[in-house]
């Protein structure tokens, strides 16, 4: 076995879509891969048996591939993808009329995401179908498979001389209240609809009554279901001032724009609408407009009934990729947050209680997303989903509905066997709070990351890394992470804190930390880490801290309370909530937990890190991306600035052209190789205590 290498992350694929063929006989799954020469995170389309007996074969090898869907008959694959215009499309002789061709077009147009198909019973490569000018957002199958539902944006003439100016570098004007998006950008006017398309003659009919408004309509698209009964469910926001409401409710329309109706009454935040077989009732996801602390559940409606939660008595949220999927007209699958893992359930629609299902997932290991057939053959697969551990990287299983049996479709990672991969233990221990709602197994729990050499039976001490998950209504689960395997194949070990507000353990436990900051999810931290450093497995003289987003926000409030870290890392993260409202795009969110700023200036600075820099003493590496439009660099150069005043250690690392995440390959290994650097110059015990250049 050998220690895991930065340069290991380009050898890594990361299987993050999947979809299972009506008769259940093949899977066809999206995989991330690492391309070094162009430094770019690709995503691959690959299509496999769902027996295991053959090997995955790729589909899509150059360009991107998004969200596959099976046509009805499953003899064909569509996808989203941006690629070089199909050549079928400029074949033989123009009209005079028709716009400059793309062989004359800016050669610095980049292409848009379209949607193609792969005829998989005749073969050959994909068709391109959709020419939209601003690109394709989404898209579902018609039942019978011969046409289409899209989104994409379709600016007027004045819109489009708009954005033509933009993109030349002219001013950048805006009226409507949620002006930007992170991974966006500057928001405009222009409306999305839902396109009918026919997949044969590329002809488009735009659905005038169904376009998408709202908040978070640029994050979360209208995603289009076109159901067994001849109607498209969409999601949009109808109310009176869209982009100052946090609602999203479900409609459905004829396919030639008619009969709009509107489902629920704007008392939700609904996403991932999905028809039952027989067309009957539609199941989604709701969660509350703006408490995202609260569980979201999956509800059910009849096409002109009520709608109500089948989840509720369980009292857990459903997992960000576990939206619900339907086995037969009264069951579904969906995947919960359950005790820092994502798991499956069984839902019904006759009243009976949602069940957790697949004991043998075991809890040490997670499912990051599934799949499932309501029509599969007798040869084929009930369900395909993917897998992961720490020691174990995702793959994709089968298995049919009774789950007697899981079947590997999968091995993407072979290089990873040989590699020192780390064993994983929960934890327990207090929050140091009385009346805190308590986990199953003691008040607070964390995940414990240990090298493969480390002795549980008898423990020698270990440096330590704290890893703050973001959110903060997230949690931690024992999954396969690259920089976690990297910090215990380099002797560390890693914590994992799931504290009060992690949303896999109920509604009292998460909606504690609901407008407040700092006190309790720092609490939780260090009483973690005084937890390990008390059972002999860590070196209290060798404590690092760090985490993303909200990751990064806890981080700096824990070095605020603490001077017990030898050095820490706060990245992408927000210090201070007075100047950051209207900054951000999630200003909904702000007013939400803490009010106006300007009605509420006390609670806004009392909840900001930056008021108390003053205790800040702890050595800081502070990171940013130049266009994060969620947390904004602004912030961290405020950090950075005032601790650098007081003649605190400290270091800002700002990633040019990155958003909120870190997209670029390349950027990535330099943000691990950066943080490590960091804390080995602040190692106590480390061997040169000196920091060298990456």
């Amino acid at each position: 076995m050998s220690e895991l290498a930065l340069d290991d992350l380009y050898d890594l694929t990361a299987i993050t879509d999947l979809a299972l063929s009506p008769d259940g006989e093949r899977v066809a799954f999206v995989a991330d891969e690492f391309d070094s020469q162009a430094d770019k995170r690709r995503h691959s389309l690959f299509v496999a048996p769902s027996d295991g007996r053959k090997e995955p074969y790729r589909l899509t090898r150059a360009s991107g591939a998004s969200s596959p869907k099976w046509s009805p008959d499953g003899t064909k694959l569509g996808f989203l993808a941006a690629r070089e215009c199909d050549t079928a499309l400029r074949v033989g002789a123009s009209d005079e009329n028709d716009e400059e061709d793309a062989d004359t077009a800016d050669a610095d147009d980049e292409p848009k995401t379209q949607v193609w198909i792969f005829d998989l019973a005749r073969g050959g490569d994909a068709q391109q179908v959709t020419t939209r000018d601003e690109g394709v957002r989404e898209f579902d199958w018609e039942p019978d498979g011969e046409r289409l539902v899209i989104s994409a944006r379709d600016p007027t003439e004045d819109e489009r001389e708009t954005l033509e100016r933009r993109r030349d570098d002219g001013p950048i004007e805006i009226e409507r209240l949620q002006h930007k998006a992170d991974g966006v950008g500057w928001l405009d006017s222009v409306r999305t609809y839902l396109f009918v398309v026919d997949i044969e003659t590329g002809d488009e009919t735009r659905i005038d009554t169904a376009y998408g408004a709202g908040t978070y309509e640029p994050l979360m698209g209208l995603q289009p279901a076109w159901g067994p009964s001849d109607r498209i469910a969409f999601l949009s926001n109808r109310t009176e001032q869209p982009d100052d409401s946090a609602v999203y409710d479900v409609f459905t329309v004829a396919p030639d724009g008619g009969d709009l109706r509107q489902l629920t009454d704007s008392d939700l935040r609904i996403t991932q609408p999905s028809w039952s077989p027989d067309g009957e009732r539609l199941a989604f996801v709701g969660g509350h407009p703006t408490n995202w602390y609260r569980p979201t559940e999956v509800y059910i409606t009849e096409t002109d009934g009520e709608y109500e939660s089948i989840t509720a008595g369980l009292d857990r949220t459903v997992a960000w990729n576990g939206s619900p999927d339907w086995i037969d007209d009264e069951t579904l699958l969906a995947a919960i947050g359950d005790e820092a893992r994502s798991r499956l359930i069984c839902c019904h629609v006759n009243g009976d209680p949602a069940e957790r299902i697949f004991e043998e997932q075991s809890e040490y290991s997670t499912i990051s997303t599934f799949s499932a057939s309501s029509s599969a053959s007798e040869s084929g697969s009930d369900i395909a989903l993917v897998r992961t551990a720490p020691d174990a990287t995702r793959n994709v299983f089968t298995t049919n509905s009774d789950f007697d049996e899981l079947t590997p479709v999968t091995d993407m990672n072979a290089a990873f066997e040989d590699r020192e991969l780390p064993q994983c233990k929960r934890v327990h221990f207090e929050s140091g709070t009385e009346d805190s709602p308590e986990t199953e197994n003691g008040s607070i729990e964390g995940l414990a990351f240990l090298p493969a050499t480390f002795d549980l039976d008898n423990p020698d001490t270990h440096p330590l890394v704290v890893s703050i998950h973001g959110g903060p209504m997230s949690y931690d689960t024992p999954a396969f992470n690259f920089g976690r395997t990297y910090w215990t194949s380099q002797g560390y070990v890693v914590l994992c804190v799931n504290y009060r507000g992690s949303t896999s353990y109920g509604r009292a436990f998460s909606e504690q930390l609901r407008g407040t900051r700092g006190e309790l999810e720092s609490e939780d931290i260090i009483n973690g880490v005084e937890h390990l450093v008390d059972r002999g497995w860590v070196d209290p003289d060798r404590l690092f801290v760090t985490g993303f987003s909200y990751g990064g926000i806890t981080t700096a409030h824990v070095v605020a309370r603490t001077d017990q870290f030898a050095a820490a890392a706060p990245e992408h993260g927000i210090y201070d909530l007075y100047s950051m409202f209207g900054t951000d795009d999630n200003h909904l969110w702000a007013e939400d937990e803490f009010g106006l700023p300007w009605e509420n200036i006390d609670q806004y600075r009392e909840y900001s890190s930056i008021t108390r820099v003053g205790e800040m003493n702890t050595p800081l590496l502070i990171t940013a991306g130049e266009n994060d439009w969620r947390c904004p660099p602004t912030q961290a150069e405020q950090l950075y600035v005032s601790v650098k005043k007081r003649g605190v250690p400290s270091k800002l690392v700002v990633y040019q052209n990155e958003h909120h995440n870190v997209d670029s390959p390349e950027r990535a290994i330099h943000r691990l190789q950066t943080i490590e650097q960091w804390f080995n110059k602040h190692d106590p015990d480390h061997e040169t205590g000196t920091e060298t250049e990456p």
